[in-house]
């Protein structure tokens, strides 16, 4: 039998639990075996050896340089970072020096931009591929164009792709096979490094349910443990690295339970975090490397005689203005952007302040989008905006003196332009909502922390303690300055989320009298900045945070971290 249909059919019995079964030409990929003997060979495992880890997470297809924000003694500063061409400099420069490198990306790769849209994400498949990635995980957002397109643009990139926990759905809750090969071997110096992959399994809640749709999750914990016996004991890796798109409360909590033992980190993505030292839990370390492509996270292992005997992780910031952009890959994004370009940098707006979106309560970019439905709708009783975490900052002002807000950036901050949607509710309702919509913010229990902000609203005033006991952390809200009234209609508005329930509003079950309106979220940004600009969205304090600071930057607690 030839080496490679042994290869082939030791990769299909490790599979198991309903797992897809993979070509022969992925399974010699999933063990990189071919490459990687010949080099061993030349490697004296005697003597320690370090091979580097890079990862990249959640750029949300933020392919030129932009404006970050640091908390720095207190207050927020601003500086330039990313941009795949400075990106793709880095991490040239580190596997240059040294070659035993591995460089994954854990999702959030295909959603973000006015440019993704225009090409419904196929503008970054030749932009990943030039970036040479050796291993991808889909991130929650993946699925923004459905199902199938989300297969073709991760089939289309170049490196495997590894997801333990997405199925397909076959209906009536039939699981079948894994929509991708559900672990990756790397052969280097001497030794075996396992890969698992796991994506947010809440994204059929968290997102407008159609997107996912043909897709059933699990949680991790269902399969975690026997892929981790699977890497240690058939395949015989001496380190087990989870890549995870979760969530930094949702991997602390996963790498606390006992199904993780055996994994040694956790590479992770989806908030947004900047972990610059790995948090330490029962079972593994977490490290989640921030967003935008502002950040690359570097794990150097010591190997010896086989194994790992030391680790080393930092958070390198991708420095835009002291770094030299990467001339193939500068000359490849603007082609990509040329049809365009002009409509992207069309300005819309100007804003007095600089916008962002990282406070936890609240923020002026959720400010504008609530002063401009307002504005649109003044009859609306309480205008909410969703809890999201992406956008990068606008901060730049113009020759004009003020911040232009361009149609890309738009984009950039509501990259789905959704259907604005009317409803009614009680004060009771809104009462009962808002409770549990803090509790997916603040739960104690970190595996039920949802992943999002507080969400946003206007017209209504809310006090609350974000660490008291579910159903206990509001302590007061008035609509129009007036005390709520459980039994009292409102008029609510919010964004329609593609495949929910008729009787359903931003997660708010059995809403009455719902209804679209002739307005999307797009259009009503632009006339309202048409009409007002410059806008000054300096956040109203409607969300009072009564036992924590109104410049809040992370949801985690409990541990040794701090977003900066």
């Amino acid at each position: 039998m030839s080496n490679n249909r042994r290869d082939f059919l030791k990769s299909v019995g490790t599979l198991g639990l309903g797992a897809a079964i993979i070509s022969p030409i992925s399974a010699i990929a999933n063990t990189n075996q071919r490459e990687e003997l010949d080099l061993n060979k030349k490697i004296d495992s005697t003597k320690p050896q370090t091979i580097s880890i890079l990862q990249t997470t959640d750029v949300h297809c933020q392919i030129h340089p932009h404006d970050e924000l640091f908390w720095e003694n207190g207050k927020a500063v601003f500086r330039k970072t990313g941009g795949y061409a400075y990106m793709a400099t880095v991490l040239k420069k580190l596997k240059k020096k040294n070659p035993n490198t591995y460089i994954i990306d854990t999702g959030d790769m295909f959603q973000g931009s006015e440019l993704s849209v225009e090409t419904t994400g196929e503008a970054f498949v030749p932009i990943l591929n030039a970036m040479q990635y050796d291993l991808y995980l889909p991130g929650n957002w993946e699925v923004i164009y459905g199902k199938r397109k989300m297969q073709t643009l991760l089939g289309s990139l170049d490196a495997p792709k590894i997801c333990t926990n997405m199925y397909h759905d076959l209906g009536e809750g039939k699981r079948g096979e894994l929509i991708f090969q559900p672990y990756n071997i790397w052969h280097i110096a001497g030794v075996k490094i396992g890969f698992l992959g796991y994506t947010d399994p809440l994204v059929p809640l968290r997102q407008s349910p159609n997107y996912s749709k043909g897709i059933l999750y699990t949680n991790p914990e269902e399969n975690l443990a026997h892929y981790v016996d699977v890497l240690r004991n058939q395949e015989q890796c001496s380190y087990v690295i989870m890549i995870a798109h979760l969530g930094l409360s949702q991997q602390i909590a996963l790498a606390n339970r006992p199904e993780c033992k055996g994994v040694n980190y956790i590479l992770g993505g989806d908030t947004h975090e900047r972990v610059r030292k790995p948090i330490v839990c029962i079972y593994a370390k977490v490290v989640e490397p921030g967003a935008f492509g502002s950040f690359i996270g570097k794990l150097d292992l010591t190997v010896l005689n086989g194994k790992v005997i030391e680790d080393n992780y930092e958070l390198i910031e991708v420095d835009s203005p002291l770094i030299k952009a990467d001339p193939s890959i500068e000359k490849l994004l603007k082609e990509k952007e040329a049809v365009y370009h002009e409509k992207i940098n069309q300005i819309i707006g100007y804003s007095t302040i600089p916008l962002y979106r990282y406070f936890v309560v609240e923020n002026p970019i959720d400010t504008m989008i609530l002063n401009a439905l307002h504005w649109k709708f003044p009859e609306i009783d309480i205008n909410l905006s969703n809890g999201f975490r992406f956008c990068p900052p606008k901060t730049t002002p113009d020759e004009t003196g003020n911040i232009p807000i361009t149609s890309g950036f738009i984009y950039d901050m509501l990259p789905v332009d959704s259907t604005v949607r009317t409803a009614k509710v009680t004060g009771k309702q809104l009462q009962n909502w808002l409770e549990k919509e803090l509790n997916n913010v603040f739960a104690q229990d970190a595996s039920k922390r949802f992943g999002g902000w507080v969400v946003k609203f206007k017209g209504m005033e809310v006090r609350f303690n974000a660490f008291a006991d579910m159903d206990k952390r509001v302590q007061s809200i008035t609509i129009k300055n007036i005390p709520m009234d459980p039994n009292k209609l409102y008029t609510i508005m919010a964004c329609e989320r593609d495949g929910d329930p008729v009787d359903m509003l931003c997660r708010m079950k059995g809403v009455l009298n719902a209804k679209n309106t002739s307005a999307t979220l797009h259009t009503v940004m632009k006339e309202y900045l048409k009409q007002n600009s410059p806008v000054t969205p300096t956040p109203e304090k409607n969300a009072i945070i009564l036992d924590a600071p109104e410049t809040l930057l992370s949801q985690v607690t409990g541990v040794d971290y701090t977003f900066r």
